[in-house]
């Protein structure tokens, strides 16, 4: 049965939307969570029609970090079990970063761990009000290693020290102040404010939209002078498509009566 499954995929309009289904689990990751978000982030970059994906957990939390069968895995395996199993979530980030659309965390309840990392490793985090953030990894013994990655990449270096030392929760207004979290919704409207906050991608080029995220993504390892270059190189490429043709061929039409 579909409710079984432990991530769901669905797309409405332009909206492709994937669910952790765990809630029994808090949204756990293990290794069929991870192969099934990566399948459906493949399988909504090939279809035309999405512009945008939002990830979500089903039930009260987004996500509470690795399964607890899947700590104990990790205890007794090799050493190329181990490496084999960091490098599937590592695909996980580096995919959504290769996703052409705009990838949503659509976050409720906690984030933790690996939670918090799949979130801020989507495009935009939004949050309930109630939401809370976290990397208590070194609470077991543990290293919120790649996780960190992405955090460095979204807030100062203090705050991440903070964050992944200490291993305490942040609360959802306190992840916005680190700039973890783009936008804080209520907890009551929040559904029908993510969806409305999603649909502004409906409209837009799809073709410049991927174009402009993965320059943006490029630029991070490249000196000024080369990002600029870089910017000019995709600047060509973008007049080139048909999409931005024929919508600067309109925009001058109206602005011609």
């Amino acid at each position: 049965m579909a409710d079984e499954q432990p991530v769901l995929y669905s797309v409405e309009g332009a909206v492709a939307r994937i669910t952790l289904n765990r809630p029994d689990k808090r949204n756990a990751l293990n290794e069929a969570v991870i192969v099934g978000v990566k399948e459906s982030l493949r399988r909504a970059a090939d279809d035309e029609r999405v512009r945008v994906i939002v990830i979500a957990g089903a039930g009260k939390d987004f996500c509470s970090g690795a399964d607890l069968s899947a700590l104990q895995k990790i205890t007794k395996a090799t050493v190329d079990e181990n490496v084999e199993d960091a490098h599937s979530l590592l695909d996980l980030f580096l995919l959504i970063r290769q996703i052409p659309v705009p990838v949503v965390a659509a976050v409720t309840g906690r984030a933790l761990a690996g939670g918090a990392g799949l979130a801020s490793a989507c495009d935009l985090v939004l949050a309930a009000e109630s939401a809370r953030f976290g990397y208590p990894e070194v609470k077991i013994g543990f290293v919120p290693a790649m996780v960190m990655a992405i955090l460095r990449r979204n807030v100062s270096e203090k705050r991440a020290f903070a964050l992944v030392t200490r291993g305490a929760e942040i609360t959802a207004q306190e992840a916005q102040a680190f700039g973890l979290v783009n936008e804080i919704f209520a907890d009551e409207s929040f559904e029908d404010q993510v969806a409305s906050y999603v649909s502004g991608f409906e409209k837009l080029s799809r073709s410049a939209v991927s174009l402009t995220k993965t320059l943006l993504y490029q630029m991070d390892g490249l000196s000024f002078s080369a990002a600029l270059q870089t910017g000019a190189d995709v600047n060509v490429i973008a007049r080139l498509t048909k999409d931005c043709q024929e919508r600067v061929a309109r925009f001058l039409s109206k602005n011609q009566t």
